[in-house]
């Protein structure tokens, strides 16, 4: 699906799947403010003090249910590439300096000088959801992987198969063959509130078995990784080797698969995500059907609505998803949406967080109709788009500028609206929403505008495709930042 969270990348050093090898780092800290003889405070029940979660019962209980998998994969190691030292390093943001560390769990342990194909091996974790030998684990675990041992509580060791693997929501469903095995109870994601305790236990570092505890953060969080997963975010300690693995809530119940972590060192540093449940159990159920998954596409491009966007397009909250672009031919384009839209709700189910949308509308399937609510001009509206499939390339035209802003400039624009025209001063000019490769380089930077290319004043984001497709080697972009005017020669890539 074509749908993204245009997000601020500059703020973000490194997106690490919670298996990148790295340190063990963060503590947790308590600060207990001194309660003073002024104004009443409304509090309830002084007297009955909150008592901490005793997580050992759930321990016990659901802890053999959780394995640890072992990987082995074959990769290509060269001496003379960095891909030999980092065989399954993945930059998905085309050598963005900003996610220079960005890593799946998948780091092999074999790497090599040689031409020749090497074993790698790395480590997760996985937990048993029926009897009969199901198991859920992360989809990056098992990629690649050449043969998949699981390796229970009791030291028994089965080699798995692998039956499906979805890298859209980073979910695989493997099975061994064995009988009346422990299995964990699923709960219920919609159910978990922020600020409620959670417990996970995976292999980090191949300490099997390991338990860590924290609090939910925040739920729905979008990354800046093509997902289509709203992430729970804990800060619950997870390594490496705990991907793959189970989040408990303090009923006992599997509440999310820990998938990721944020980190400078590439170990935790307190901020974990993990894989919805809700989310994570129908993608299984749609593997063990069919054995793949069918994901439905929008074509949008959206962004988060803060409380500056919503006084400007006139919303009474900032909630909603943005549409900062639309796919030419795509779903959303026959069927009538324009940037500037909000998505407001998909089919009653409101859309708070950007990162709902490309939730909602992955699990759908592509051809399924879905019902939008959406505001424009100071008005709702519904509108309803047929789906496409995820697979599909986005339409090709016959103007290969379609590309040319994002391809080789680098730049997200959308056109401003009267009111920011005015606020801004400007007659004309085209918001930037995100900014990378040749004019990120050049100093270029979210939140300016662009008011000329080559000295020709650009209003729609097709007058800026047309300038810099006639332009060979370089542009000279006019940009307004606070006030200010400059010229900033931008070289193509």
């Amino acid at each position: 699906m074509n749908v993204l969270s245009l997000q601020n990348t500059k703020l973000v050093l490194a997106l690490v799947a919670a298996g990148a090898i790295g340190g063990m780092g963060g503590s947790l800290l308590h600060s207990m403010g001194e309660a003073r003889a002024a104004a009443p405070v409304a509090i309830s029940t002084p007297n009955a003090p909150m008592a901490l979660p005793d997580f050992s019962q759930i321990t016990a209980q659901h802890g053999p249910a959780v394995v640890n998998i072992s990987v082995t994969s074959v990769a290509k190691a060269d001496d003379d590439s960095e891909t030999a030292q980092h065989p399954q390093r993945d930059d998905p943001f085309g050598n963005d300096p900003f996610f220079e560390f960005f890593r799946r769990f998948q780091q092999g342990q074999g790497g090599g000088h040689s031409q020749k194909e090497a074993p790698t091996r790395s480590q997760g974790s996985g937990f048993i959801v029926s009897a009969d030998g199901i198991i859920m684990t992360n989809a990056h675990v098992v990629k690649d992987a050449k043969e998949v041992v699981v390796k229970l509580t009791d030291r028994r060791e089965f080699v798995a198969k692998v039956l499906g693997a979805d890298p859209k929501t980073d979910i695989a469903v493997l099975k061994i063959d064995a009988k009346n095995l422990p299995i964990v109870p699923i709960g219920k994601t919609s159910d978990l509130k922020v600020g409620e305790w959670v417990l996970a236990i995976g292999s980090p570092f191949g300490f099997e078995n390991t338990v860590t505890a924290g609090v939910v953060s925040a739920k729905g969080r979008s990354l800046p990784d093509d997902s289509a997963v709203p992430f729970i975010q804990t800060d619950a300690a997870v390594n490496p080797g705990n991907s793959g693995g189970p989040l408990f809530n303090t009923r006992g119940e599997v509440i999310g698969i820990n998938s990721q972590i944020y980190s400078r060192s590439g170990g935790y540093q307190g901020v974990s995500f993990a894989i919805p449940i809700d989310l994570a159990a129908q993608i299984k159920d749609k593997i063990l059907a069919h054995g793949k998954v069918e994901h439905a596409r929008l074509g949008v491009s959206v962004q988060e609505v803060n409380q500056t966007l919503a006084d400007s397009f006139k919303l009474d909250k900032p909630e909603g998803a943005l549409v900062s672009s639309v796919e030419k031919s795509g779903p959303a384009d026959k069927a009538g949406l324009q940037p500037g839209d909000v998505i407001r709700a998909v089919d009653g189910h409101a859309v708070v967080s950007s990162g709902d949308l490309p939730a909602a509308i992955s699990l759908a399937a592509p051809g399924d109709k879905v019902r939008l609510d959406v505001w424009r001009k100071g008005e709702s509206k519904t509108i309803e788009a047929k789906l496409g499939d995820a697979n599909d390339k986005p339409a090709q035209v016959a103007d290969a500028a379609d590309s040319a802003p994002r391809g080789r400039l680098g730049l997200a624009l959308r056109p401003l609206q009267p009111s920011e025209l005015r606020a801004a001063g400007v007659g004309n000019g085209l918001l930037i929403e995100d900014v990378g490769g040749a004019a990120a380089s050049a100093g270029v930077e979210n939140g300016d505008v662009l008011l000329a290319i080559n000295g020709q004043p650009v209003s729609s984001v097709e007058q800026v495709r047309s300038a810099v497709a006639k332009s060979a080697k370089s542009v000279a972009l006019l940009i307004q930042r606070d006030g200010d005017k400059i010229f900033v020669p931008v070289r193509l890539g």
